[in-house]
């Protein structure tokens, strides 16, 4: 008899052009060992590789972006999901097997509305520059910022708070909302592994301005 009750959580994923990285993404979740019932989506903002074949043969479920922007293919996946919580990972992060039963499980014991965790960022030294400011100064801050790479957040606080706006930084965006009306933390548990390859392509000061230049565009649209 097919389950008609939604999951526990519903992984959300973005991905244009993926193909290099997300076959591991995927089945890292397909792998996770946990009792939790999941649902994996990927939201493909129009991949012109490999990435929807092999979204497919993974077993996860694959939509078409409707509009663009990396905000706006994350909201996407929320509202096309119905898991209690939300996961949202990126197409290069591999999650470790005990990702959702730890994670999901402190954000549980701690009351938590939304909880990301540490990261190791792969690729060139430099990275560990940006490795080292996402485990130890977004945690830190009154309203931690929880990356777009590694966020879970209980959906009905998700639909309150509004979601993903469609600007740049849009996961310092959103979380600087979502921390503002409810509690969120940081797992020191559970450990995830995510690409440097911005840093690897542009360098530490390339990136840094990519990155400076969209929270300007943030703060201009008024996040």
């Amino acid at each position: 008899m097919a389950r008609t009750d939604p999951p526990d959580v519903s992984f959300v994923v973005p991905a244009i052009d993926e193909a290099d990285y997300v076959r591991e993404t995927l089945g890292s979740i397909r792998d996770l060992d946990t009792d939790y019932v999941y649902e994996t989506l990927v939201v493909d903002g129009g991949s012109t590789d490999g990435t929807p074949e092999i979204v497919r043969e993974s077993g996860a479920r694959l939509v078409a972006q409707e509009g663009t922007g990396i905000g706006a293919a994350r909201h996407q996946g929320a509202t096309e999901t119905d898991g209690e919580w939300l996961a949202f990972v990126d197409a290069d992060t591999e999650l470790r097997a005990n990702y959702l039963t730890e994670l999901l499980g402190f954000a549980h014991r701690e009351g938590l509305a939304g909880a990301s965790s540490r990261c190791r960022i792969t690729g060139p030294w430099r990275a560990k520059l940006m490795e080292a400011t996402i485990n130890h100064v977004f945690p830190r801050l009154s309203r931690p910022i929880l990356p777009g790479f590694n966020l879970l957040v209980r959906r009905e606080v998700y639909e309150a708070s509004g979601g993903f706006p469609n600007v740049g930084n849009e996961d310092t965006a959103y979380s600087r909302r979502l921390g503002s009306r409810y509690p969120t933390g940081y797992c020191p548990e559970v450990l995830v592994e995510t690409s440097g390859r911005r840093i690897a392509d542009s360098g530490l000061t390339g990136a840094a301005v990519h990155y400076l230049a969209l929270d300007a565009a943030r703060l201009r649209s008024g996040y």
